[in-house]
């Protein structure tokens, strides 16, 4: 069984990455989307993105990176992929699946399941523009408005050389909603020859068996769920090892993690995202856990660095971090 951390633009970057793949259980991630229109990207746009291409392309704990790209021009996603190709990373990712409305409205992500013969062009354009040896993989939704072509794309990114395809198993129109319709996928894997990952709704052990069940997939790709709770990886392994329910990672086991991700916001991140994204971290984190309720209350309304570290040690001890410039300690006084 295989374990891959979801893409998910504005949530899962480098700095969830670092700090989940720290807690186990996964085998790859997949990188937020970089996208593309018509232009060649500086080596400086992916490293902002894969801070990891600095160290064999892994996280920091040894997992395996893979870029994702989002565009709809097959000669720009091919030179942008070949530039990519030269930085060393794990592979190349194709994104077929973001339902943001600004990406749909220009042609990207999810549009293109209505285009199945343009899907085919880009992958075959990316295909031919990156090493033999380099893996391309994708990753798709049912469809569009509903799942009527979705056999038809998978057929047409296997035939432009993909090697591995992702199902992110509800349509753009369905969003984020529940349920995801796991048992739409076998469809698809009975008319294709190349891996098939399940993807979307997975927050327990108990879906992820059932997801398994209902998809014919032995793989699994987490999102929404592994941040909420981070040890659902190593939990759904136990469970495949028939070792019963365990591998759980409890509140206690969490504090090193939430500091070494305030750590990693405070020296990586802009000052208007920090606050924020502890924020987002500890609201998902309540589905999970009870004390992640105290912890957001109490950070909810502070939008300063040094009161939500200040806060932070009172709770989990003493520990560094980097400390705001005197123009970002102004900037956080005044927003």
């Amino acid at each position: 069984m295989q374990l891959l951390l979801a893409p998910m633009e504005g949530l899962l970057d480098f700095v969830l990455r670092d700090v989940l793949t720290r807690v186990g259980g996964m085998d790859r991630c997949v990188s937020e989307f970089i996208r593309i229109t018509d232009r060649l990207l500086p080596d400086h746009v992916f490293h902002r993105y894969i801070p990891e291409l600095r160290n064999g392309c892994r996280t920091l704990s040894g997992v395996p990176v893979r870029p994702q790209l989002l565009g709809s021009d097959p000669q720009a996603l091919a030179q942008n992929a070949a530039r990519l190709a030269e930085l060393g990373p794990f592979g190349v990712d194709l994104n077929f699946g973001c339902p943001a409305k600004v990406v749909n409205r220009h042609g990207g992500g999810a549009s293109l399941l209505r285009e199945p013969d343009r899907i085919g062009r880009v992958v075959e354009a990316v295909r031919r523009a990156v090493p033999a040896q380099m893996v391309v993989s994708t990753k798709m939704r049912l469809g569009y408005d509903d799942d009527s072509l979705a056999i038809d794309c998978a057929q047409a990114m296997q035939a432009g050389g993909s090697s591995e395809l992702v199902v992110h198993a509800r349509t753009k129109a369905d969003g984020y909603r529940p349920p995801a319709y796991w048992e739409r996928i076998p469809a698809i894997r009975a008319a294709l020859n190349i891996p098939v990952i399940a993807n979307g709704e997975i927050w327990t052990v108990q879906d992820a068996l059932r997801c398994r069940r209902e998809s014919g997939c032995d793989d699994l790709m987490l999102g929404r769920g592994i941040v909420a709770d981070p040890g659902l990886a190593l939990a759904i392994r136990s469970v495949d090892a028939d070792e019963g329910v365990g591998g759980a990672v409890e509140w206690k086991d969490l504090g090193p993690h939430i500091i070494r991700f305030w750590q990693m916001v405070c020296a990586d991140l802009e000052p208007a995202q920090r606050a924020g994204r502890l924020k987002q971290w500890l609201n998902l984190l309540r589905r999970r856990f009870a004390e992640a309720e105290c912890a957001f209350a109490h950070v909810r309304a502070m939008r300063n660095q040094r009161d939500i570290t200040a806060w932070l040690k009172t709770q989990h001890g003493p520990f560094e971090v980097a400390e705001p410039s005197q123009k970002e300690v102004d900037w956080q006084m005044t927003h």
